[in-house]
Formats: structure tokens, C-alpha cells, sequence
């Protein structure tokens, strides 16, 4: 399936790429979240003649998460969760709860742009997690977990 991208996409391709992709991404994600056209010569002529306002939208989005990075940039926030005397949660601390408690702290952060490589987390202490705020605009957030107090 051939596409026509009006976005960057990370792993795929930038602006006004022509990609060939799976029928079911394509369908499926690309075309409903808004990230890509079918590549049909009456869309490659639509998107040439709004070109100009595609690349005005993309570079106000950047420029909206480059903000947004420098707001987040050093911040820290304290997760209070309920632990044993040994340091491990009963439970875990995921990216709804990290998302929450930026929220909280004046930063707003969606759930889907916390990223978690090794899963939830389990212990008490400082972790660094990934914000990813655009294709190419990430932060690193400290967030720092420790016990209730009984």
C-alpha cells in the first residue's frame, strides 16, 4: 500500500514521503490518526498545493514539544507508593501514575508519551523515564519513588 506521509513518522519517513506500507498499518493507524493519504494522483496534487501549510503545521508542532522539553528539562517528581522494609512496592509504578503526578506538578503528560523500556517499576529509589513529546523532541524526567509512611 502506497501513502503520501503529511507528518514525520518515526522508523518511516519524513513530510511528503512516498511510502509503501502494510495494508493493515497503513489502514489501520496511518490514515485515521491523520499521519498519511493513500498516494492516488488526486491526493499527490491535493498535497502539493497544501504543502506549504503542511510544513507550517509540522514545524508549530515541533515547536510546541521543543517548549514543552524545556519546561520538562531537570524536573523531578516524588511517587509515594506502598513498600516492604525491603525497598520492593506492593505493586508496581507505571506511566499512568508517572503521567499523573507530572500532571500534578503543573506539567501536563499524556500516558502514551511516558515511555518504559524495562516495564513498570518495582523498587524504591530514582529512575530516569523517557517523555516523548514529538518524532524527534524527547526528555528525560527523574522520578523518585519512596515507601508511605505507616
Amino acid at each position: 500500500m502506497q501513502l503520501i506521509l503529511l507528518q514525520k513518522v518515526v522508523n518511516l519517513g519524513n513530510l511528503g514521503d512516498k511510502v509503501d506500507v502494510k495494508p493493515g498499518y497503513g489502514r489501520n493507524y496511518l490514515v485515521p490518526q491523520g499521519k498519511a493519504v493513500p498516494a492516488t494522483a488526486a491526493n499527490l496534487a491535493t498535497f502539493e498545493a497544501k504543502r506549504a501549510e503542511y510544513e507550517a503545521k509540522a514545524q508549530a508542532m515541533t515547536d510546541g514539544a521543543e517548549s514543552r522539553r524545556s519546561q520538562l528539562e531537570g524536573v523531578s517528581v516524588t511517587i509515594k507508593a506502598n513498600a516492604s522494609t525491603e525497598g520492593k512496592l506492593y505493586g508496581s509504578v507505571g506511566a499512568r501514575d508517572i503521567a499523573e503526578a507530572l500532571t500534578a506538578a503543573g506539567h501536563k503528560v499524556n500516558k502514551s508519551e511516558v515511555i518504559m523500556g524495562e516495564g513498570a517499576l518495582r523498587h524504591i529509589g530514582e529512575f530516569d523515564v523517557l517523555i516523548h513529546l514529538h518524532a524527534e523532541v524527547e526528555v528525560t524526567v527523574k522520578v523518585v519513588i519512596e515507601p508511605e509512611a505507616a
